[in-house]
């Protein structure tokens, strides 16, 4: 009896250290999914859930900042996005790439050379240039999008037009005449002032009509002549 306890214990020990050998063999070969980490400023949250300092980013993932807010999403050594405030991204990555979708608000993107980094908006895509690590700027405004290089090249695509986009330049996409959205202050971007004579340019020139006039009674020279009043 005893004999017969013991060659089943062994039995089971061997199918717990077989069961073990074959889930370990098989985790090791499932792929290691790429990950990131986010530094939070104020209101951040991650997947509509509000996110911490060191939490874990997976690629996939919707990253929304609120007034006055930002985040940084750090991809070791592939690279480094900085969203700021009022904005919304969704980002997926992997080892060697980078691709966003930016649908509001304005995020800062630099990637390392050798990684292929494509940002979309509602106006254009821009494409980093792999042959190099590259640094922008990109920004949704209502109208348009508009994209600052810093550092590399980047490709700006509308339709079926590519503009390059070389460090220390920018580049606007969009439709600049769209109504209901704000004026843009930025320099060069704004829409072109139409024709007409402004209402205020007659009192400007009415103003300096009359200095002008003054001035020239006051300069001419008295030839004596005397005024006598009518009531004397």
């Amino acid at each position: 009896m005893f004999g017969k306890n013991l060659i089943i214990k062994f039995a089971t020990s061997l199918c717990a250290v077989a069961v073990l050998l074959v889930y370990t063999s098989w985790a090791a070969a499932l792929p290691s999914l790429p990950s990131g980490e986010i530094t939070v400023n104020g209101q951040v949250s991650v997947n509509g859930q509000p996110a911490v300092t060191g939490a874990t980013i997976l690629s996939g993932s919707t990253i929304t900042t609120g007034p006055n807010s930002s985040a940084t999403i750090s991809l070791g050594k592939t690279g480094r996005i900085e969203l700021l405030a009022d904005s919304t991204l969704v980002l997926n990555f992997s080892d060697t790439s980078i691709v966003g979708q930016l649908s509001s608000g304005k995020a800062k993107f630099m990637s390392a050379s050798g990684v292929a980094t494509t940002v979309a908006t509602k106006d254009a895509t821009i494409i980093g240039d792999t042959g190099q690590a590259d640094s922008f700027v990109v920004e949704v405004e209502c109208s348009h999008t508009h994209v600052d290089t810093t550092a590399g090249m980047v490709t700006l695509r509308e339709g079926t037009s590519d503009r390059a986009v070389a460090a220390g330049s920018s580049a606007v996409a969009g439709n600049m005449q769209q109504t209901g959205c704000k004026p843009c202050l930025r320099p060069n971007s704004a829409p072109p002032v139409g024709f007409g004579f402004p209402w205020w340019l007659f009192l400007v020139a009415g103003g300096i009509v009359a200095t002008a006039i003054l001035i020239k009674d006051k300069d001419r020279p008295n030839d004596g002549t005397v005024v006598v009043s009518p009531t004397r």
